[in-house]
């Protein structure tokens, strides 16, 4: 690990806008967030699978996550001095926990990833008010089946998901059309995604 050279380690926070656009007034609001580190934003959603429910975008890009979300602000949370590639390895150990199939609005979403990676990288949580919708859900024990889909798995989540199928299909000898070109990536490897999903 370099000691001589600290990256900023950044929290990006997203509104799910059209609920936000009421509720903030009265110090209410629903968020998505991610964690900036070396240029890429990791983030974590839910899906059907036994693979990692990691992603990749572009820091601040709203429009990678789906219509739903709208960039709200950055915090920085601190710095640390594991470099790209010691970064890139632990959260590709953590897509072990934040697998797909793991993923609970209330007890395992994206801001409860976004803080295991701030103590892991920085040591230090993320704000409390960013997971509040997770302290709603205790008080609301429904609430999770009342919201809609786009929430657990936001479009950048999605094209990793049918890029994972496609190898699958791949691996099996199917032929399939290529998946729609997407700019997010899953820190996962080709070579860990297909045995990933050769064990699923």
């Amino acid at each position: 690990m370099d000691h001589h050279k600290r990256e900023p380690v950044i929290l990006n926070v997203y509104d799910l806008f059209w609920t936000n656009q009421y509720t903030s007034a009265v110090g209410l609001g629903v968020f998505h967030s991610g964690v900036e580190l070396y240029g890429t934003e990791f983030s974590y959603g839910g899906h059907p699978f036994e693979f990692s429910g990691i992603f990749e975008i572009t820091p601040k890009d709203s429009d990678e996550l789906g219509d739903h979300y709208k960039y709200k602000e950055s915090i920085a949370l601190g710095y640390t001095s594991f470099t790209k590639e010691e970064v890139d390895q632990a959260i590709s150990h953590l897509g072990r926990d934040f697998k797909g199939s793991n993923y609970h609005l209330m007890n395992k979403n994206c801001n409860h990833f976004a803080t295991e990676v701030s103590q892991l990288f920085s040591g230090k949580e993320i704000p409390t008010w960013v997971n509040r919708l997770a302290y709603m859900g205790t008080c609301v024990p429904f609430l999770e089946k009342c919201l809609p889909k786009e929430w657990l798995t936001p479009v950048a989540l999605e094209e990793t998901v049918t890029s994972h199928q496609s190898e699958k299909r791949s691996a099996n000898g199917q032929v399939t059309p290529n998946p729609r070109p997407s700019t997010s990536t899953s820190i996962f490897s080709r070579k860990e995604s297909q045995q990933e999903l050769l064990r699923s």
